[in-house]
């Protein structure tokens, strides 16, 4: 069983995005059974599936785009609250080259041009691990694109997207694209639109490349001895 967890948000949309996010993940893989919880705001709460789950020992992947606290401690800690200190807790989403995919995807479809320098527009976080996991996947973007990529930061670190994008323009390059770097709308998405780039693209939301990562760090987690928390290098898979 693949337990599937969501930040969760007070946007309404944001839960019907990881809904249909999920209905692609079991429609690739039919015969695995996928159920979802969500760390805040929404339920199922975490706690409240894995009570209700325990006897099916899930593997639990985070819908989160980086190792911060909430995959280094919240989760095993509500695993371990559950009795289940043998079940699997996947790695974070990113970085990974597949959301690359999905970032570049979604940049074409707001017709930015190929020079335009970019900015990816990610949460923020007062974990250094996660600003880091930003970092890498603004190395593995700005690989995918052939352009260079600024990591900006939506809250607790800078720069913010607003920032990026005006040192950007300062220095002469006029269109800039922002890389909406979310799963889902929400509050942080608005945010990122409101800057005074040319283009921004929207959440990454139920793209394809998204529920193949999602089979794929269940995969790893499955077949894996310990539990998996280090960020992977740039190139790794």
């Amino acid at each position: 069983m693949l337990l599937a967890v969501a930040h969760g948000s007070r946007d309404a949309s944001s839960s019907v995005t990881i809904h249909t996010l999920l209905r692609r993940v079991r429609s690739l893989r039919p015969e695995l059974l996928v159920q979802y919880a969500f760390l805040d705001l929404n339920r199922p709460s975490l706690r409240d599936a894995l009570y209700q789950l325990r006897s099916e020992r899930p593997i639990l992947v985070p819908l989160l785009l980086s190792t911060g606290y909430h995959v280094r401690v919240d989760i095993p800690a509500a695993v371990a609250a559950a009795g289940l200190p043998t079940s699997q807790v996947a790695r974070a989403l990113g970085p990974h080259p597949l959301l690359a995919e999905a970032l570049a995807a979604r940049l074409a479809e707001t017709g930015a041009t190929p020079e335009a320098p970019v900015v990816l527009a990610g949460a923020g976080s007062s974990d250094p691990t996660a600003i880091a996991d930003t970092t890498r996947m603004a190395h593995l973007l700005a690989r995918r694109l052939g352009r260079p990529v600024t990591p900006a930061h939506l809250s607790a670190v800078g720069p913010t997207p607003h920032e990026a994008v005006a040192a950007l323009r300062a220095a002469g390059h006029h269109d800039v694209a922002v890389a909406t770097y979310l799963l889902a709308p929400g509050f942080f998405a608005r945010r990122a639109a409101t800057t005074e780039a040319r283009w921004t693209s929207p959440p990454l939301a139920a793209h394809d490349a998204i529920a193949r990562l999602i089979l794929h760090r269940y995969d790893e987690a499955r077949t894996a001895t310990a539990l998996p928390l280090a960020p992977e290098k740039v190139l790794g898979k």
